[in-house]
């Protein structure tokens, strides 16, 4: 049974609401001072999406659907958002905030480089829950939140191996590929194999600070990407930043020959 709204959840509806009058009405952005960072990634993706297309979007790495909820209320996309995420608790609420839309569906998977159970690092903070272990030398802005707090067994797929399944089913043709794996990112990718050709973009976030063990350089990243038939569109904020260190960046990039 879902549950009623609150009584803030009605004020923050009607002040979306009416911003969005305002907005369309004036050709004026209105954004709320704690959203200023995402702005970038907003209009980049809504040109992103309209040049290229897109009709779905694998939104790996999910946790509470923050990135899909930014989709349908800043983005204004439309199409199906299949959101993997790999913690039974996290995605049970997820699949929560999923059931009034009929086109976001939820996948109780992580996403690697191959198939298969696997140890999975639940942190303190559950948005850096992880394959990957934490580095011993976090940032101290981080402290308390980047560390293991348990370990648990989850199942892992691959975009090569869950592509054509969502595609047979939906029926959609020009996906995007959104990764927010906490250091896996480029597992996810080079576990697409050839399907990696069938997106017409991608975003990725990338490490300048090593926060997680194995993981690669933001610049060996992008070449790899670019190798792939990936430009670079945008590089936007994250999160709302460190000031004055940059712990990392999202880059999203559209594949050449879908222009």
């Amino acid at each position: 049974m879902t549950a009623p709204p609150t009584l803030r959840g009605v004020m923050v509806s009607l002040k979306r609401q009416l911003a969005k009058t305002v907005e369309r009405l004036t050709g004026a952005l209105i954004v709320h001072p704690a959203e200023i960072h995402q702005l970038p990634e907003r209009l980049c993706l809504r040109q992103m999406f309209d040049r290229f297309g897109v009709d779905a979007v694998f939104d790996v790495g999910a946790n509470e659907g923050q990135y899909a909820t930014q989709l349908r209320r800043d983005v204004g996309f439309k199409g199906a958002i299949i959101s993997f995420e790999p913690i039974p608790e996290v995605a049970e609420r997820l699949r929560a905030s999923a059931e009034a839309d009929p086109l976001w569906f939820v996948a109780p998977l992580a996403l690697d480089r191959e198939g298969g159970p696997a140890t999975f690092n639940v942190m303190t903070a559950s948005t850096f829950s992880s394959l990957n272990r934490p580095t011993a030398d976090q940032p101290e802005i981080y402290e308390g939140q980047n560390t293991v707090a348990r370990q648990i067994q989850v199942m892992r797929s691959t975009v090569a191996a869950e592509l054509p399944k969502w595609r047979e089913q939906l029926g959609f043709s020009r996906p995007f590929l959104k990764m927010d794996t906490q250091g896996s990112d480029l597992a996810v990718v080079e576990g697409a194999g050839d399907a990696i050709q069938s997106f017409v973009g991608l975003q990725s976030e990338l490490a300048v600070r090593h926060l997680y063990e194995g993981t690669r350089g933001f610049a060996e990243v992008l070449d790899v990407y670019a190798n792939l038939g990936f430009r670079l569109s945008a590089l936007v904020p994250c999160s709302r930043g460190h000031f004055p260190d940059l712990m990392e960046i999202d880059c999203i990039m559209y594949r050449a020959d879908a222009a």
